[in-house]
């Protein structure tokens, strides 16, 4: 099947996306929206292209954040083009995310607005507690990337609205990281997924559920204890509970997954794991 008719307008500038963005669909890589179009599931009059906007590829500091250009593509990340983006939590997470050809194309921005419960970067950037810049026409707002999606394909962003760049915390030495996904092949959104982020020198302590029915979701409780008592918090029960209470109507399997995912992500992240194999 191929798209429905639609105009087609590439923008050179921000401010002349922005203009054209009302009632429109913006796109950039076309790995998300691509589809879409092409399966009919969303038929805007107007499509505007933002590939080529300098500010949207660019990648920079800004205060204590790194601020990546919504534009930039999961390849560049992995293979660490931009020297600010050169961590091997950022680089592991978008080496996984589908075949070298999506990466080639796919942006950031692009996986955040698609907003698929099961993608890689709604659930990571949660875990850092990254910020996203929304912009439009009338001005420029900032919001949690935790709060930015409201459920399945569904976000805060408004009409006109595009995001323009993601907020970073800068990472250092101190992080400890893990980032497990299950998947029945290689390339496959993921079944289960699960991120951690802990820096006692920043205070950060999350974990983070994904591949749920809607946003991801924080495990709060356990991120609290493990950052107070060190990894031996992390028992089977421990781990059980916290996923039960996080998705308490999905089935056995469903849960059980997640729990594996869990328990493999804080075994990466401490290197150690205190709970008995799920």
């Amino acid at each position: 099947m191929k798209a429905a008719a639609f105009e087609y307008v590439r923008a050179t500038s921000l401010p002349d996306a922005l203009r054209e963005l009302s009632g429109a669909k913006p796109i950039s890589g076309s790995q998300s929206m691509g589809p879409m179009l092409n399966l009919r599931l969303a038929r805007p009059g107007r499509v505007v292209d933002v590939s080529r906007i300098a500010d949207l590829r660019s990648v920079s500091e800004a205060g204590e954040y790194v601020r990546i250009g919504a534009s930039v593509t999961h390849a560049e990340i992995e293979d660490g083009k931009h020297a600010l983006l050169r961590h091997p939590f950022m680089q592991h997470v978008a080496g996984g995310i589908a075949y070298r050809a999506i990466r080639n194309r796919g942006t950031i921005g692009g996986s955040l607005a698609h907003a698929d419960p099961a993608a890689d970067w709604p659930l990571a950037l949660s875990a850092l507690d990254a910020r996203l810049e929304l912009s439009k026409a009338g001005g420029t707002r900032q919001v949690r990337a935790s709060e930015f999606m409201l459920g399945a394909f569904t976000t805060l962003l408004e009409d006109g609205e595009i995001i323009t760049a993601v907020l970073m915390p800068k990472l250092g030495p101190t992080l400890r990281w893990g980032y497990y996904k299950l998947c029945r092949k290689t390339g496959e959104f993921a079944h289960a997924s699960a991120a951690a982020a802990f820096d006692a020198r920043t205070g950060l302590a999350r974990i983070v559920l994904g591949a749920l029915d809607g946003p991801p979701g924080a495990l709060d409780d356990l991120a609290r204890q493990i950052a107070q008592r060190g990894p031996d918090a992390a028992t089977t029960d421990a781990l059980m509970q916290a996923v039960t209470n996080a998705m308490p109507n999905a089935d056995a399997i469903d849960r059980q997954m997640h729990t594996a995912a869990l328990e493999r992500c804080l075994a990466q992240a401490f290197g150690v794991s205190n709970a008995h194999p799920v």
